[in-house]
């Protein structure tokens, strides 16, 4: 039987096809994961930004037990993610980015670098790891990053 975990993945609309490939990479190694992040699939006709964000996308990551930023070079402008990222660390979630499979490295969603516990390459072992409490920054090759971000918390 597969290990179960409730995440939201933070991520823009054009990566929707990365959850799948995220979602199957972790299913390989007996990670099942119950995704509460608005996507294709789940999509959702709101218009106001305060419904949005208080309505739908704040119960969703209060549900989820850890909070995933899937990063391609599309992230860093997104005022979603960054917003989404930012709530999470008000409410003491577990945050992890991991990048786009074959990602040769961009620039992080400015929240991710302030709040992120971990940030991973393309490796199931590595994202299982930091979903399980391993901090740890790498690039998307997997490599060591040269300097280690400091993590500050919330107010």
């Amino acid at each position: 039987m597969a290990d179960l975990k409730n995440v939201f993945i933070s991520h823009v609309h054009k990566d929707d096809g990365g959850l799948t490939k995220l979602k199957n990479l972790l299913a390989s190694k007996g990670i099942a994961i119950r995704d509460s992040s608005i996507h294709t699939g789940k999509f959702n006709n709101a218009t106001d930004e305060k419904y949005i964000k208080t309505g739908i996308l704040a119960p969703a990551i209060n549900w989820a037990g850890v909070f995933i930023c899937y990063v391609s070079p599309q992230t860093k402008d997104s005022a979603w993610v960054n917003w989404e990222i930012e709530y999470a660390a008000k409410q003491g979630k577990r945050i992890i980015g991991v990048w786009e499979h074959g990602q040769k490295e961009c620039e992080l969603p400015s929240a991710l670098s302030e709040y992120a516990d971990a940030v991973v390459g393309w490796n199931g072992d590595a994202i299982i790891d930091a979903i399980n409490g391993k901090d740890g920054w790498e690039k998307p090759d997997g490599g060591t990053c040269d300097t280690l971000r400091l993590k500050k918390h919330p107010c």
